[in-house]
């Protein structure tokens, strides 16, 4: 609920029809968020009983909407913070925006008559979420190495609860099916942030710079477009975690691959 409601509740000026439809949408996820975590039934929300994989996640997300809030209020109401971390976001974005880079495809979203200024808003706003989402990512790597997640997760790991879309009956091996489902997600991750600027270029010629700069929709746009690729770069990662973790289950029972066995 706090995470939806940063921008209107940080940036001045926000009208108050949409202060109404930020709290509905804000209860809403925060009533599902609620039941989905004190629920024992599989839901809608995977990895829920197998931290810290959501907790990382939330962190990469709060983070991003934190930074790009206060970015983007240092040019309705600048305070010495928003200034600090304008000049730190306009740094890493120019360090982030060379050839081909995914800041650089990100700034191709907006159509030809976009003005300098435009241009620099979504370049430091691309930069600062996708160093956000690549530092969250390497802290999510190393706490899986450090806490052995997830053989060494709390209560064991039940796949039935944390992944409750993913059949393990279903025909097919289920670490092969795992591991095929891993490098997806990674492969994913990997090119999203290069095709969503590609699709919207293509299909719409660009987004017009007044709907794409207006503070809000480039702070939810830019958040999009580098927490999802990092979700699904982290899904992966899980993935092929609990795949190796069912391998090393079957050799200590000496059971074969191939096997339809999933550790209790």
């Amino acid at each position: 609920m706090v995470v939806i409601a940063i921008p209107s509740a940080l940036l001045p000026g926000t009208g108050a029809d949409t202060k109404q439809m930020v709290a509905l949408v804000a209860l809403f996820s925060g009533a599902l968020t609620f039941v989905e975590y004190k629920t024992d039934y599989p839901g809608l929300v995977e990895f829920r009983d197998a931290p810290p994989f959501n907790r990382v996640r939330f962190a990469i997300l709060f983070l991003t909407v934190f930074m790009l809030t206060v970015i983007e209020k240092t040019h309705v109401a600048p305070t010495t913070l928003s200034t600090l971390f304008s000049a730190v976001g306009i740094v890493i974005g120019n360090a982030l925006d060379f050839p081909y880079s995914p800041v650089r495809l990100a700034t191709f979203m907006l159509n030809d008559s976009a003005t300098d200024a435009q241009l620099l808003a979504v370049t430091t706003a691309a930069g600062t979420a996708y160093l956000i989402s690549l530092l969250g990512l390497a802290v999510f790597v190393l706490l899986l190495k450090l806490r052995g997640w997830p053989s060494r997760a709390r209560g064991g790991f039940n796949v039935w609860i944390n992944l409750p879309t993913f059949d393990p009956t279903a025909n097919g091996d289920v670490i092969v099916r795992l591991e095929r489902d891993a490098r997806v997600n990674i492969g994913m991750g990997f090119l999203l942030p290069f095709f969503i600027p590609a699709v919207v270029n293509i299909g719409s010629s660009g987004f017009e710079p007044l709907a794409l700069t207006n503070s809000q929709t480039l702070i939810w746009t830019m958040t999009a477009w580098a927490f999802l690729p990092c979700s699904l770069f982290m899904r992966g990662i899980a993935m092929g975690k609990i795949a190796e973790m069912i391998r090393a289950e079957r050799r200590v029972s000496g059971i074969e691959d191939g096997s339809s066995y999933l550790p209790a």
